[in-house]
């Protein structure tokens, strides 16, 4: 993947979150529309074609953790708004590629997290969860060596304690298991194919109505051994 070579061969040892979703993307996993800019202009003209209300946040490759970091605002509403979201998070940043990201607002209350770990022994693994801060909190989560089939997917849906979540619950449709079992599959594909990628961490999986959307996204890369 040149998004991967490109890093690599620039030293760094992770993707920025846009450049992670391109990733993921490529590999048919659902991301939430969004537009990187640099400059007040580019912003004005991403709001406009995606729409508000938006998510703005710092996009850098030197950064794993953005809201400890005050790099993420969330529910823009308008012009004003955005223009001083993004000469405040620009001022944060101490990266060498400073940008931020025009993202949509994903509405739905149920959030999981869906991730690849690289084990020495097993290779690559697919982990699922509950997510947002209850990843942390709850540590909710079922694992599966690659490469899955559609049944070893929907069992790992099944062993997580929260499964009910994925149910039709206080006026939510019930998620779409078949849209998830699918993207498991896809990031298992990813560890097998590029044995650069070190670890994957979608969190969170927004279930947005019945879809699930990866709002954010980690890619961590290691250099393969000659």
């Amino acid at each position: 993947m040149k998004v991967i070579e490109k890093a690599l061969k620039d030293g760094r040892t992770s993707l920025s979150e846009y450049d992670a979703k391109q990733a993921l993307a490529a590999y048919q996993i659902p991301v939430a529309r969004e537009i990187l800019v640099d400059d007040v202009k580019e912003l004005i003209n991403a709001t406009e074609e995606i729409g508000y209300p938006v998510v703005l946040k710092g996009c850098s490759s030197d950064i794993a953790h953005k809201t400890e970091k005050g790099l993420i605002r969330v529910d823009i509403r308008n012009d004003d708004e955005a223009t001083a979201a993004f000469e405040d998070i620009m001022a944060r940043m101490d990266g060498k590629e400073n940008a931020v990201l025009v993202q949509e607002m994903v509405k739905g209350q149920r959030e999981l997290v869906i991730g690849l770990t690289r084990d020495p022994q097993f290779g690559p693994c697919v982990m699922f969860g509950l997510g947002g801060i209850f990843t942390e909190i709850l540590k909710d989560i079922s694992f599966r060596v690659a490469p899955l089939e559609k049944r070893d997917a929907l069992e790992m849906m099944r062993e997580i304690k929260g499964q009910k979540i994925l149910e039709a619950v206080r006026g939510m449709p019930a998620a779409d298991l078949d849209m998830l079992a699918e993207l498991l599959i896809n990031v298992g594909r990813i560890g097998l194919e590029n044995e650069q990628i070190k670890e994957i961490d979608i969190n969170p999986v927004i279930i947005s109505g019945s879809k699930p959307v990866a709002v954010d996204a980690l890619i961590i890369l290691d250099k393969v051994k000659e």
